[in-house]
């Protein structure tokens, strides 16, 4: 995993697991469950609860799951991993640096004061396939040829800007894969749903390094539900309704 890749915890419900709880405990009783707060179970139970009753035999009840959300800060993935994170239909919401404001650090990497792999994503040398399992090497020489087009995309990025051409101009001669940052907030549904959808083993790789940060934000986060999903749905690819 490239070691600049990072997700930060930036908020979350306090209590998730009660919160689903609550929200499924409401839909069969007659009272007001606010007012018997008391006898709520506490965080570690309602999540064991929840699991039996909404998952537990592929039931399926996935609706009081938004009751509660997370917030994460995602930094320095490429650019790929935002366009195939935002792709289906997961129900989460995003602010990506847009490289329509935010071009100065490709300017600071061009005059050198900047490692332009701070920047711009490539991935390391090694064997790698594609996805019908053609084999091939991604040799040192052919990334350090790569790392110097990015240098000349660089330097010339920072030439329109000084030209004074718009950064959203000057943005399109750059590589795909510039590093950008985000913040992506997640209902408890759309956080497994997008664990479907991205952690499966034949994901694009950098993808599936996502799920892996952010797998440790959800265990700490709903333990119970984060045990269910990985005895049951984790990597199977078993997408959520």
């Amino acid at each position: 995993m490239d070691s600049r890749f990072r997700v930060d915890l930036i908020a979350a419900t306090p209590n998730p697991q009660q919160c689903v709880y609550v929200g499924m405990h409401q839909d069969y009783s007659e009272g007001f469950v606010a007012a018997d707060r008391e006898q709520w179970p506490d965080e570690t139970k309602a999540g064991e609860i929840c699991v039996k009753r909404l998952l537990a035999g592929e039931r399926g009840h996935y609706g009081p799951m938004e009751h509660a959300q997370i917030v994460l800060n995602v930094g320095w993935f490429p650019h790929s991993v935002m366009q195939q994170a935002r792709t289906h239909r997961v129900g989460v919401s995003f602010d990506v640096q847009s490289m329509r404001y935010t071009g100065e650090r490709i300017c600071r990497a061009a005059q050198g004061k900047l490692d332009l792999e701070e920047v711009f994503y490539l991935r390391p040398v090694g064997e790698y396939s594609d996805r019908k399992g053609k084999k091939y090497l991604y040799s040192e020489a052919e990334r350090q040829k790569d790392l110097n087009h990015c240098k000349i995309s660089a330097d010339r990025y920072q030439e329109l800007l000084q030209a004074g051409f718009a950064e959203e101009h000057a943005r399109g001669i750059l590589p795909f894969d510039y590093r950008q940052h985000f913040v992506v907030s997640f209902t408890l549904r759309a956080f497994l749903h997008f664990m479907d959808l991205r952690a499966k083993l034949d994901a694009q790789q950098e993808i599936r390094e996502l799920c892996d940060l952010m797998w440790p934000h959800l265990k700490a986060w709903t333990p119970e539900f984060a045990g269910w999903y990985e005895k049951t749905r984790l990597h199977k690819a078993r997408l959520a309704p």
